[in-house]
């Protein structure tokens, strides 16, 4: 049997992709609390042994914004 990071079952790693436009592969860092897309560079949390793949929880990627870039508020709506 080969390693696998703990929590993550390797049967769900094969169908999860990243939810931004690119939809690349995801692949869990070695202790399995963060998966980062091999297309766009995001990283995204993984809590508890369950994958938060939500864009606003997502870290890094091609347009990272600084540390003081404010809550994810957008204009319009």
């Amino acid at each position: 049997m080969s390693a696998q990071p703990a929590g993550l079952d390797p049967a769900l790693l094969e169908i999860l992709a990243c939810p931004a436009p690119d939809h690349g592969e995801l692949r869990p860092d070695a202790d399995a609390s963060t998966l980062t897309c091999a297309a766009c560079g995001r990283t995204y949390p993984v809590t508890d042994g369950i994958p938060v793949l939500l864009l606003s929880e997502a870290t890094g990627g091609p347009s990272a914004p600084g540390p003081d870039a404010g809550s994810g508020e957008t204009a319009g709506g």
